[in-house]
């Protein structure tokens, strides 16, 4: 949101911002479908590995995590979404979203570590090359998928070693 001789422009970056927030959000709000339910039932009985976090942190990193896509991808598509390099990057953006749903159905949906740690590679790398297109068109947007690499790093480190443990 910038003021522009006073103004607040609504309609060119206040809703927008709001939308892709919101889109990830409710991306967010799809996984944990299946993921709330298997938290305390068949995630509980696996054996995790003792750099496993408390699952009350789950919840609030990845609200906050969700907000910082839709922040980033915000700065990006303020770029101009007429531009190739913009869309490409909101295109795969889009896909790594995807991924990130679908491997809540993966692991916790069909309780598979193993499909789980499939998914979330092609998702590790969708998030690092996402980053690096967003940080080619605005710095801070890449910067703000810096946390997100980070956490799906622990989160693929955790998935691997439920699989080795648990197989």
């Amino acid at each position: 949101m910038e003021l522009n001789a006073g103004k607040i422009r609504i309609k060119e970056d206040v809703l927008p911002l709001l939308a892709a927030i919101l889109i990830c959000l409710a991306a967010g709000f799809f996984g944990s479908i299946v993921t709330m339910p298997a938290i305390t039932t068949w995630y509980a009985g696996l054996i995790k590995p003792s750099f496993s976090p408390p699952n009350w942190l789950f919840a609030p990193v990845w609200t906050l995590l969700y907000m910082l896509m839709g922040i980033a991808a915000f700065l990006v598509y303020k770029k101009g979404f007429n531009k190739p390099e913009v869309r490409n990057a909101l295109y795969l953006f889009a896909l790594q979203l995807l991924l990130n749903v679908l491997w809540s159905f993966l692991f916790f949906g069909m309780h598979s570590p193993l499909y789980g740690l499939i998914g979330v590679v092609f998702l590790w790398l969708s998030i690092a090359a996402t980053l690096i297109l967003f940080y080619r068109i605005s710095k801070p947007a890449g910067l703000l998928f810096i946390p997100y690499l980070a956490w799906v790093s622990v989160a693929s480190m955790l998935n691997l070693f439920i699989w080795m443990l648990n197989h």
